[in-house]
This record gives C-alpha cells, sequence and structure tokens, in this order.
C-alpha cells in the first residue's frame, strides 16, 4: 500500500493507465492524476484529475501545487521515434523541456520524481545494456531521452530513471502498439514484413507499472532497468505473437532494418540488463510467452479479441508497425 502522496502525469496514456491502476488500489485517496487530455480516460472518483501539459510551466506548477505530491510519476512523452526524427523541436519541448518543468517545481518540495526512459539511449551495438553502461543514441528520440535523464541527474532531487524497451499490452483509448498492430493485419488476411535483426525485451505494461510501483514503495531511487526476460529478435516476437493468438505466421515475411524507409536509425543488437530491478525490487519479469497470455486473457475479458480496425488504419503493410518498431 502506497503511504505516500503520488500524482502520474501521462495517466491517459498505456503505461500511465497501468500504474494509476495500480497504485489506486487500497490508495485512491492518496493518488491523483494528470494528462494533456480535458477528461481522464480512467473515471475514478476518488482519483481528482487534473488537464496538464507538461510543456506548460504553469500547468505543472499549478498541478503539483494543488495536489502537494511527495512522489511524482513522468508517463508522458513523445514516443514516436520517427516523428521525433522529422519533428525535433516538438520532440525537445515534450522529452526535455517537459520534464524541466516537473523538476523545477519538484525541486522547490523536494520531491521523488520518476522517470521513464529507454534503451534508445544507447547505440544497439553492444547490447544487452546494464545501468552502468554508456550511453550514446543513434536517433533524435533517443537524444531527447538521455538528455531528460541528465536533467535529472543534475537536480540534486531524489529521483527514479527506470529504463524500459518494446512496451506492450492493452489500454482504452491508446494508439496501437506492436502486437495489437499485428493480429489487425493477420486478422485481415494481410500479410507484413517485420525486421529481423533488431533484438530486444519485449516488455508487457503491466511488469513495467508493477516494478515502477516496487520502486515507489521501497523508497529507491537511482537507475533501473525493467524490461521482459527475454531477448529475441522482433520478427520471432512476431511469430509468437501470431502462434499465442491461433494465426498462421506465414503472412510475417522476416527483412532487414535497411530496407525499411525510416527516417531514424534504429539500434540493432540492443536489449537491457534487469538484474538489478529482480534484486533490489523483487521485480519477475514474464518471458514473451507469458505475457503474451496476460495480453490474450485481457483482450478476451474486454471482448477484444484482436484489435480494433483502427490498428490497421494508417500503417502501409511493409511497414513494421507504430512507435519504435
Amino acid at each position: 500500500m502506497i503511504k505516500e502522496q503520488v500524482l502520474i502525469i501521462g495517466s491517459n496514456g498505456l503505461l500511465g493507465q497501468k500504474v494509476l491502476e495500480l497504485f489506486v488500489r487500497g490508495s485512491a485517496n492518496r493518488v491523483a492524476a494528470a494528462s494533456i487530455e480535458e477528461r481522464p480516460i480512467l473515471d475514478l472518483q476518488a482519483v481528482r484529475y487534473f488537464p496538464v501539459d507538461i510543456t506548460s510551466r504553469k500547468d505543472v506548477k499549478q498541478a503539483i501545487s494543488m495536489v502537494e505530491p511527495s512522489v511524482i510519476i513522468n508517463c508522458a512523452a513523445m514516443t514516436n521515434v520517427d516523428l521525433c526524427e522529422t519533428e525535433r523541436e516538438k520532440a525537445w519541448k515534450i522529452n526535455v523541456d517537459g520534464v524541466e518543468n516537473i523538476v523545477e517545481s519538484a525541486k522547490k518540495q523536494n520531491i521523488r520524481v520518476v522517470h521513464l526512459s529507454t534503451d534508445y539511449i544507447f547505440d544497439g551495438k553492444g547490447g544487452p545494456y546494464g545501468e552502468e553502461d554508456r550511453p550514446s543514441p543513434l536517433n533524435y528520440y533517443g537524444k531527447t531521452k538521455l538528455a531528460s535523464e541528465n536533467v535529472l541527474l543534475r537536480s540534486g532531487i531524489p529521483h527514479i530513471i527506470v529504463r524500459t524497451m518494446t512496451l506492450y499490452g492493452f489500454a482504452e483509448g491508446v494508439r496501437p502498439n506492436f502486437p495489437l498492430w499485428l493480429l489487425g493485419n493477420l486478422e485481415q488476411g494481410r500479410s507484413v514484413s517485420v525486421v529481423d535483426d533488431q533484438f530486444g525485451n519485449p516488455t508487457l505494461v503491466d511488469d513495467l507499472a508493477f516494478g515502477i510501483l516496487k520502486a515507489v514503495e521501497l523508497g529507491k531511487t537511482g537507475i533501473f532497468n525493467i524490461a521482459g526476460r527475454e531477448i529475441v529478435s522482433r520478427y520471432e516476437f512476431a511469430t509468437r505473437i501470431a502462434r499465442t493468438f491461433a494465426f498462421s505466421d506465414s503472412l510475417i515475411r522476416p527483412i532487414k532494418t535497411a530496407d525499411l524507409d525510416q527516417p531514424a536509425p534504429r539500434p540493432l543488437r540492443s536489449g537491457l540488463v534487469t538484474l538489478k530491478a529482480e534484486v533490489e525490487l523483487g521485480f519477475k519479469p514474464s518471458t514473451v510467452d507469458e505475457g503474451l497470455a496476460v495480453l490474450r486473457n485481457q483482450l478476451m475479458r474486454f471482448g477484444r479479441w484482436v484489435a480494433d480496425k483502427a490498428a490497421v488504419a494508417g500503417h502501409r503493410p511493409g511497414r513494421t508497425g507504430p512507435g519504435k518498431w
């Protein structure tokens, strides 16, 4: 049970919803939520909600002064890697300036900040990576996330930096992540191309939310890698998704990253070592098959065996899906 007052920023996103659901269990009166939208997606009666644009210093300052949290969990970010590459000013404003706004207000009250980062701060030439490995981002998204880490490291306030990767799961009102995009295509009999030379840990969002909860409960500070147990190629992940949901993998064609027309370069041999989180937080990451079984059960529970047709809209066949993929 959480004994501190917590403000979750970015509560309408995939991770934000999962973190909010987890933190309110038994402690709803200690949790407040904020996101850029006017209304919350999860309408929880005991939870106060504030529309907050993290690029607005005024918005951030006002929400923090009204909640008076002892912990802020920042789940807000611009995570579309190719969009970050082409819209750099916007990416920096959200991913770096937004964090500076949070830190500025947190500093005045010595509030502990939990911030989400990514394996994309590394170049993917020497993975898997531990918390102490030297960052060297390949793309602008990675550069903004590394800069946001440095904002916290220089701030002098207590903080937790959580690095994760290849996040997937189900939540209402969020853009489709890789498994949902893939399932939407397979359901309609569409062939897809998926890279077989990018490696990393597929991470169930529920596991990540639990790791964040434990880090806060245990009063931790510092950097933690929180990701899935297995390191697999994107193509293998895709074929295992197909098998879990009883689709043929014959529609999934392996290709190389170099064959894709992507604005942002991708790290290839990535992955995160999660030993520190396992030892210090009691974190038990799911295997790929375990995580996909959870996703399947969630989709069945909500009457969503596969993704909405919107999961396919806007993605050309032959592309590897939304976001980082």
